[in-house]
């Protein structure tokens, strides 16, 4: 990745020297055809410019393949990710409905309400307070105070905690 990202740096900067050059030769010429400058002047002056063109679009077109090579890079990566975690989710599907019920229970002993299990599960799962009110259609405001409830019932200070309570004994020991 080091090399696409420092290449197509490269490229970036060669793009614009040449597009530099371009615009600097393109008015120079114009200034000398108009000033009647002689034929051989403005003959290299036409080199220089179908140069500087020609240089745009070569490392125009490096600076492409380059960003396709890393969007291909990160879309192979996020495939690879995303079928070790169905992989994953497979192997282990039976331990995850337990502990999806196990959670329940906890909620049922903690006496949340219907709302804030749900809420709760939400946060279990990562999502922010804005998500879970954008999927409740609910205000954001209403999700803190279910969450502050939460808390408040399961006796911890925050989502961290509960998030510990449930995946501390999951994780192994060091």
């Amino acid at each position: 990745m080091a090399f696409i990202n420092d290449n197509k740096r490269f490229s970036q900067w060669a793009i614009s020297i040449c597009l530099l050059v371009l615009v600097l030769i393109t008015l120079d010429f114009l200034g000398d055809y108009r000033d009647g400058v002689p034929w051989p002047h403005l003959f290299v002056e036409a080199i220089i410019l179908m140069l500087s063109l020609l240089g745009l679009v070569y490392f125009g077109r490096l600076y492409y393949q380059f960003t396709q090579t890393k969007i291909n890079l990160l879309t192979q990566d996020l495939a690879l990710a995303t079928q070790q975690s169905q992989e994953w989710r497979e192997a282990n599907r039976e331990l995850i409905a337990g502990l999806a019920v196990q959670i329940q229970k906890q909620f049922d002993n903690w006496q949340l309400t219907p709302a804030e299990a749900e809420v709760g599960m939400l946060m279990l799962k990562g999502l922010s307070h804005s998500e879970i009110g954008q999927l409740r259609n609910v205000s954001e405001r209403t999700i803190r105070d279910q969450a502050r409830a939460i808390y408040r019932k399961a006796g911890v200070t925050g989502r961290t905690e509960l998030s510990a309570f449930f995946l501390e004994d999951l994780l192994l020991p060091r």
